[in-house]
């Protein structure tokens, strides 16, 4: 593991007579982090977890993609290397590997023809037909814009700490959540409730990202067995 992999501290409540996470409380760059999964493109979600032992066909298209010849493909990479809506240089996070960046676009060869752009080269121009080979530059945050919007946050502002549920409901911090908690995680007991801090890095959101499709219960499948329980 690189020493230098950028991870999260998050604080932990854990239920351990029943041995689950209750909620954890984490700072708005976890919360960005769940959202932004929002934004990725099906594929690449399926390209992230498909030698993760997914459930379900999604791998099984995606590697027919890969396998075809290009005799029977337009374009392979509009399927397995979509552009994602959030620019992965705005994301929370590089908790995720091998998301493509939005940052290849082109327009129309001809000059006056400037109305659409498009990821892929090889298109045609919808006005004029010709090829959209021009490379667009890539207008990138000036010095110190990129800093300030980490600071602030991407999706959610900075202005309080959030709770995330086991089943990855998203709450702002605060008393009355708390004190709903025994009714909505059926806690029985305030004394079998446990404080843990424990570390999200790159193989968490992993975990949590395919967890997330399989389970309600998504903290406590990613954090649980990372956890020592006293006897």
């Amino acid at each position: 593991m690189a020493t230098d992999e950028i991870k999260l501290s998050m604080k932990l409540l854990i239920d351990t007579k029943n041995k689950k996470v209750v909620f954890a409380e984490v700072e708005k760059d976890f919360v960005d982090f769940l959202f932004y999964i929002l934004t990725l493109p099906l594929s690449t979600v399926t390209k992230l977890l498909k030698d993760k032992g997914t459930n379900g066909c999604l791998p099984n298209i995606y590697e027919s993609v890969e396998n075809l010849n290009d005799t029977y493909m337009k374009s392979k990479h509009i399927i397995l290397q979509p552009m994602c809506p959030v620019n992965i240089s705005k994301a929370p996070l590089p908790l995720l590997d091998g998301i493509p960046t939005p940052t290849a676009l082109f327009k129309c060869s001809v000059s006056f023809c400037t109305a659409y752009v498009t990821d892929d080269p090889a298109s045609c121009c919808p006005n004029c037909m010709s090829r959209m080979s021009i490379k667009v530059a890539y207008a990138a945050d000036p010095p110190g814009v990129k800093e300030s919007k980490a600071a602030t946050g991407v999706f959610v502002k900075a202005v309080v700490k959030y709770m995330v549920m086991d089943d990855l409901v998203v709450k702002p911090l605060s008393l009355s959540n708390i004190t709903a908690l025994k009714d909505y995680s059926n806690i029985k007991e305030i004394v079998s409730l446990h404080q843990e801090v424990v570390q999200f890095g790159k193989e968490e959101a992993l975990k949590l990202l395919k967890s997330s499709l399989e389970s309600k219960a998504v903290l406590t499948s990613v954090f649980m067995s990372l956890v020592k329980l006293e006897k």
